[in-house]
């Protein structure tokens, strides 16, 4: 849907509403791209027990946070409804349950308001927030998304062209990191678990793989390294035991390092490839220290602009889908039945 140009010029402040997993979120941001609030309402605590997002679960709280946190959203940018020019909404990819959420609340505002609807995509948000740290252009560049459910490689050709260039094959980096602190008995999350105890640990002292690290593709795998590190505890046809602190600092550790490694050498042959000369890195996973240390001295070493959001930028949040100032800058806004994809967006460009 093409959105009138001569009407870009009248458009100030937009609510942004993120509900893409288990994080309730809402920012009012400027067509200037000035951060007028952020509100992020964590579910951490309500699945904790289960070493995981429960889909159910995270849908139901996001019902009941929504209202609330845009509220919040709009007194800290000390604004209301009547101030908003634009509601833009993640609605690709994430959880289907939580995606309706986000968006039956937007549509309701465009609505009731007579506002522009504009959609997001989460991935491609993850990046742009690279673009809102640096405060300057930052594409074209090569993007690494690393988070619960995502590790993929794109070219980013602009905030609205990405080509898939490869993704994991099987689970997700986040994904590994969650299942791993479990074994560990470390708890949800389990990146920020496995990193605080990986920093009493040795990342040498277990050997674990390192999936298609050797391969010419740009594919990741972390099923395996996951499984490597469930023998590692209990090989098959024994008993469990108890780990010392001592040895699930050293397993965290060298499953950091093993994944790390993966990681960072993919990205490296992406950007040969490509011949890139920027890279922008995000998701959730992008907090990692580690991870953050070996993008850093590569990126040194090879004379490559790095770009990596602070952490609160990283993990999911409302102030990244300022990526529709992008597409209202272009003129795309979206008709009141616009849906949702839970899987990966149909298409990469705009």
């Amino acid at each position: 849907m093409s959105f009138v140009r001569a009407e870009i010029a009248v458009l100030k402040n937009i609510l942004i509403l993120e509900s893409t997993c288990d994080e309730t979120a809402a920012a009012v941001v400027t067509m200037e791209r000035e951060v007028l609030s952020s509100v992020v309402a964590s579910q951490e605590h309500l699945h904790e027990k289960y070493g995981g997002v429960v889909p159910e679960i995270a849908s139901r709280a996001h019902v009941e946070r929504i209202v609330p946190v845009i509220d919040e959203a709009l007194r800290r940018a000390n604004l209301s409804l009547d101030d908003i020019d634009a509601v833009a909404v993640a609605n690709t990819p994430g959880l289907a349950g939580s995606l309706l959420v986000g968006l039956a609340a937007a549509k309701a505002l465009c609505l009731a308001r007579g506002l522009p609807l504009v959609a997001v995509n989460h991935l491609q948000a993850h990046i742009y927030a690279c673009r809102l740290a640096a405060g300057h252009e930052v594409f074209p560049c090569l993007g690494l998304i690393v988070s619960g459910g995502h590790t993929s490689l794109y070219r980013c050709t602009t905030p609205l062209e990405f080509e898939l260039l490869g993704g994991t094959i099987d689970d997700a980096a986040g994904e590994a990191f969650d299942k791993v602190a479990s074994l560990l008995g470390l708890p949800f999350p389990g990146g920020p678990s496995i990193e605080k105890a990986a920093q009493g640990g040795d990342p040498r002292a277990v050997s674990l793989p390192r999936p298609l690290l050797d391969s010419d593709r740009l594919e990741f795998s972390f099923s395996g390294l996951k499984t490597a590190v469930r023998y590692r505890i209990c090989p098959p046809g024994t008993a469990a035991t108890a780990l010392t602190p001592r040895a699930v600092a050293d397993l965290a550790a060298s499953f950091q390092e093993a994944a790390v490694d993966c990681l960072v050498g993919k990205t490296l042959l992406a950007l040969k490839r490509t011949q890139m000369r920027v890279l922008c890195v995000g998701g959730g996973v992008a907090a990692n220290a580690r991870l953050r240390q070996r993008l850093g001295d590569e990126a040194r070493r090879l004379g490559i602009a790095l770009h990596i959001p602070p952490l609160s930028l990283c993990t999911d949040n409302a102030v990244m889908g300022a990526i529709a100032v992008e597409r209202l800058l272009a003129g795309l806004v979206e008709p009141l039945d616009l849906d949702v994809y839970p899987g990966l967006v149909r298409q990469t460009s705009r």
